[in-house]
């Protein structure tokens, strides 16, 4: 199996659009839409619903799960995403930005620029609603079931029968995600900037990408 690029589906990949399953055909991608709505929840807490921008200029992780869910509101509904979680992450110009709801201000958090000093993560879960970027994949299977999942961390698995991939390790160049949640076991920002931005010539606040 080949994706739009024509490289393996085990191999390189690249992301163009909304990746929820890297390199899998409509039908697998269909799959995981279904395990959205079918009350998989992602997040082990409640989320505000608000939509933050993360962007790295490289991902590297070493155990990488993916499944469809849901991050599930305080009022009780629930938010489809794409859950990706990494047992262990490595993330290099690492930033993150959110608006402020009703005001033209950010807020952005920025760690791991300076060489060989990367954000670093370890059970991280990110719920996504959209994520773009170069991957490369190694020792990846597409279609296991997502209750079987167990490389990319403790909590990265989702409902019996639903679809799900994982993977021995991958590398994202370019990232850019849209998501409503993110977890982590452990999270260390080294170098970390958190800067309020209010806005700029354009009348716009500064965000990620």
């Amino acid at each position: 199996m080949k994706d739009a690029q024509g490289d393996p589906a085990y191999g390189r990949t690249n992301w163009r659009r909304f990746a929820v399953a890297a390199a899998v055909p409509a039908v697998a991608a269909g799959a995981l839409v279904f395990g959205m709505a079918n009350g998989a929840f992602a997040a082990s807490f409640a989320v505000s619903g608000q939509s933050f921008k993360i962007s790295a200029d490289k991902l590297e992780g070493n155990g990488f799960a993916q499944y469809g869910g849901q991050d599930k509101k305080k009022d009780g509904s629930g938010i489809p995403v794409a859950v990706s979680g990494i047992s262990s992450a490595k993330l290099y110009n690492l930033c993150q930005s959110v608006k402020t709801p009703g005001l033209p201000i950010s807020l952005t958090i920025r760690a791991g620029r300076d060489e060989g000093k990367p954000a670093e993560a370890t059970n991280l879960l990110i719920g996504v609603s959209e994520l773009s970027g170069d991957a490369e994949f190694k020792q990846i299977n597409i279609g296991q079931d997502a209750s079987t999942l167990g490389l990319g961390g403790e909590d990265a698995h989702g409902e019996t029968g639903a679809f799900g991939q994982e993977a021995k390790s991958v590398t994202i160049t370019g990232l850019k995600q849209t998501a409503v949640s993110t977890s982590a076991g452990t999270f260390t920002l080294r170098g970390l900037n958190l800067k309020v931005n209010l806005p700029g010539a354009d009348g716009k606040p500064a965000e990620c990408f």
